[in-house]
């Protein structure tokens, strides 16, 4: 008979570790086809009106897989928000990265992020959390995430091109956001169209950073430019 190798029992179906990678990987695979389906049909229809036997069909899945790995209709709608805000967050940056100009870099942003009802979306998760704090930490998850990712691309932006940072890249990430939800949220209540929206983003933003042309000092504002200054008034 022949030798069995060394590796074959570790790659053998009936391997404890092969079979939990395995229901892993599984798991990761259904839970994605289930938020995609999801997506389009909470945005469509809403949280009402979308239905768990309608997601499921969509899914072409059971419903009883949504309530195995969200629990309920209101869970999955929150992680469908929270991961489509971030997918809305990562197109926004690949958006602005052929920017040259400060000027250009926040148009960039604001036109891509008004562009989409993902903002909307959010925000409908965010008033579902008030009533279901269980769900809150993965809201709070989600807005660091999105906060950190925006304050290292700025940062990266202004590094690259030598810009001049008005504020330092953290409280820039966080301002954008907050304007970017206030705003969407209120446009969409007055129906206002994309155009509107990008336009009144970008008059409430104003100038975030400076050229190379603007100034000599080609640096990211920092607690010691804040101290210089205030020596300088003094």
């Amino acid at each position: 008979m022949a030798r069995k190798s060394v590796q074959e029992p570790l790659e053998a179906a009936g391997d404890p570790k092969h079979a939990a990678r395995a229901t892993r990987s599984a798991g990761r695979k259904m839970r994605s086809l289930l938020l995609d389906a999801a997506s389009p049909l909470f945005r469509e229809r809403g949280l009402a009106g979308a239905s768990i036997t309608d997601i499921a069909a969509a899914a072409d899945a059971f419903p009883s897989q949504i309530t195995y790995y969200f629990r309920t209709k209101e869970a999955l709608f929150v992680e469908c928000a929270c991961r489509e805000l971030l997918y809305l967050a990562r197109a926004t940056e690949q958006a602005a990265l052929k920017a040259r100009t400060p000027g250009d870099y926040t148009h960039a942003l604001a036109e891509t992020v008004t562009a989409s009802d993902s903002v909307a979306f959010f925000a409908e998760a965010l008033t579902l959390t008030r009533r279901r704090q269980d769900l809150a930490p993965l809201v709070e998850r989600t807005i660091e995430r999105l906060h950190s990712e925006g304050a290292r691309a700025y940062a990266g932006q202004v590094e690259r091109h030598g810009w001049r940072s008005l504020r330092a890249p953290d409280e820039s990430s966080r301002r954008f956001w907050a304007v970017a939800i206030g705003i969407i949220l209120e446009g969409y209540a007055m129906g206002r169209s994309p155009e509107a929206l990008c336009a009144e983003m970008l008059r409430v933003l104003g100038e975030q950073a400076k050229s190379a042309g603007d100034t000599a000092h080609l640096r990211l504002v920092d607690e010691r430019d804040a101290s210089n200054n205030s020596n300088e008034e003094g």
